[in-house]
């Protein structure tokens, strides 16, 4: 029998994108600090909260599968997370305008009952168009991506934003790579679109 599925997030976005794979699954704030460590590269700390979220989780279900996923961009060598304010959000797009951004994306698949852990990251490339003031004020009045690394949405107007997308997997761009996720889950023996 496979084991009930948290998704320890309560990010809409992240849960939109596991709707798609039509599996149960319920919605956990993992109250994790996200605060990079002293010198610590996009890629680890990613990796390393997407663990520690679905670790958090784990504390209150003991006998479940749990996902945990964390999301930085990284422009010109400078780890960038969710603006939060309208000035942020500003500066973040300024930086990005013209250049080609990194998306990195944790991604981690924890069994509470075994302990066994599936954990990787995942890359996006956004290619930016040179973004003028009022592009950048424009987008960020009709959108408010303050909760978006990046500052944007892609799957909305954000996708204005830019030249160029590069990644094998778009949902990895919106914080939940499932590709990924999908192949994690098949370890764990849960089957995709299995009748009920």
């Amino acid at each position: 029998m496979t084991l009930p599925i948290i998704l320890a997030s309560t990010s809409v976005f992240r849960k939109q994108i596991l709707d798609k794979l039509s599996l149960e699954f319920k919605c956990v704030d993992p109250a994790c600090d996200e605060s990079p460590l002293a010198g610590e590269s996009a890629d680890h700390l990613v990796e390393r909260l997407a663990i520690a979220k679905a670790k958090a989780v784990a504390q209150q279900f003991d006998e479940h599968l749990i996902i945990g996923s964390d999301q930085v961009c990284e422009i010109d060598g400078q780890i960038l997370g969710k603006p939060h304010t309208h000035e942020n959000a500003v500066k973040q797009l300024q930086m990005a305008s013209g250049k080609t951004v990194r998306f990195s994306t944790g991604l981690c698949l924890f069994n509470s009952k075994s302990q066994s852990i599936h954990s990787s990251v995942e890359y996006f490339d956004v290619c930016f168009r040179n973004l003028s003031k009022q592009i950048i004020e424009g987008y960020l009045h009709l959108e408010k991506p303050y909760k978006c690394a990046g500052s944007f949405k892609s799957e909305a107007a954000g996708i204005a934003l830019f030249e160029r997308l590069v990644g094998d997997d778009p949902n990895t761009l919106m914080g939940l790579p499932l590709i990924r996720l999908i192949s994690f889950f098949e370890a764990e023996n849960v089957r995709l679109f299995s009748n009920k």
